[in-house]
């Protein structure tokens, strides 16, 4: 596991200890096995994006939010060559985090998400955030509470109410976009 994997793994027992939670207590919160959730914090998997937007989730936190804090970055300032990069280990899914901070309201968010993979993030990890969708290139197949949208090149969508969303990419090329999140 790199570095960033094993920050990560520290942090998810950090936050858990906080709240003074067994692995159980995270378990039943976030809906992520409590067995997984054992590996990820002994290094021994590395967790995909879902099972880290579960585990942000039950923590109140958004995905950047859980990440930044294993990243430990403080400046206002982020540039380019120090914008962490974390790969999902099931689909290849790459975040790169433009932008975040604690004290801000605001996480952009820039992914690829290769061809023909797709991540399903459930409702109740937006219960706080209000998020749109910039679509830089390739072709994205969002599917929002029930409803399927396709966005291509320049296209933006941005999302309602709390929602399950699957972010698919049913193209045989990359698809690259910007996530903008605001925290309520």
């Amino acid at each position: 596991m790199d570095k960033t994997g094993s920050e990560i793994a520290r942090h998810v027992r950090l936050e858990r200890d906080a709240r003074n939670w067994s692995m159980a207590d995270l378990a039943e919160r976030s809906g992520v096995a409590k067995a997984s959730i054992s590996k990820i914090e002994r290094c021994e998997m590395s967790p995909s994006a879902a099972i880290l937007a579960r585990l942000a989730a039950a923590f109140d936190l958004t995905l950047a939010g859980l990440l930044l804090k294993a990243e430990g970055h403080t400046s206002r300032l982020r540039r380019a060559a120090d914008q962490p990069v974390w790969r999902d280990p099931a689909t290849g899914y790459r975040r790169k985090q433009i932008f975040s901070r604690p004290d801000h309201p605001l996480e952009m968010v820039q992914v690829e998400l290769p061809a023909g993979q797709k991540v399903t993030i459930p409702a109740w990890t937006y219960a706080h955030a209000r998020h749109a969708v910039w679509v830089q290139s390739g072709e994205l197949v969002l599917t929002d509470g029930g409803v399927r949208n396709v966005l291509k090149p320049g296209d933006s969508l941005g999302f309602g109410p709390p929602a399950e969303v699957t972010y698919a990419n049913e193209s045989p090329r990359p698809c690259h976009y910007v996530v903008a999140l605001a925290r309520s």
